[in-house]
């Protein structure tokens, strides 16, 4: 697992304007929480919070006002839903050696058997315990040669060494439902046989 490190600074402005000022700065409003401490609020860089979090569930170690360093993880991102940029952040704190519980993407390969059947993700991503500094950024499912009516469980999910499932064991992950021929309503076919009379 990656480990991206950020300079981030403490901030005492909040509210929508303080929040509007630091994003027109390229910056994202923060806050770091956990193990019982005290929130901390930051304003962070945008451009190397957005690359670092390309990578699911990265760690990134935080340099704060270069006096503290601080392992985090991203928890909520709010991104401006016309244009993407990044508007909130919210990290939890972790250490190393803790075991934290964190959702991490389900990738399928492979090919259905044939007959133009569709892949249903149930789970988009599969909640899953493991070591902070130690999370897997996905995991991988055959899905070669499965039928409709197939379906993957968690429990069939080869995951990572020190990592568990954080969901039930039968919990569908994936399944295969048949395709569906196409069939225009009744009505639709007696006024083309009408048009196509006169």
């Amino acid at each position: 697992m990656s480990e991206v490190k950020i300079s981030v600074a403490t901030r005492t402005e909040f509210g929508k304007g303080a929040a509007r000022r630091i994003r027109r700065e390229d910056k994202v409003p923060g806050v770091l929480y956990g193990h019982g401490s005290d929130p901390i609020h930051l304003t962070l860089p945008g451009h190397a919070l957005l690359l670092a979090l390309r990578t699911p569930n990265v760690l990134i170690a935080l340099d704060i006002d270069g006096k503290t360093n601080e392992l985090a993880i991203p928890k909520s991102v709010q991104r401006d839903p016309l244009k993407g940029f990044l508007e909130h952040v919210d990290l939890q704190l972790v250490q190393r050696g803790e075991t934290v519980t964190v959702e991490i993407p389900v990738q399928a390969e492979g090919e259905l058997a044939p007959g133009g059947n569709l892949l249903e993700h149930v789970l988009n991503a599969l909640p899953v315990e493991a070591e902070a500094t130690h999370i897997p950024e996905s995991v991988s499912v055959s899905v070669e040669g499965l039928e409709a009516g197939a379906s993957v469980l968690a429990k069939d999910i080869e995951l990572p060494k020190g990592v568990k499932l954080a969901v039930e064991e039968d919990a569908v992950v994936l399944q295969v439902l048949a395709a569906q021929a196409e069939e225009a309503p009744e009505g639709e076919e007696a006024a083309e046989e009408e048009a196509a009379e006169a």
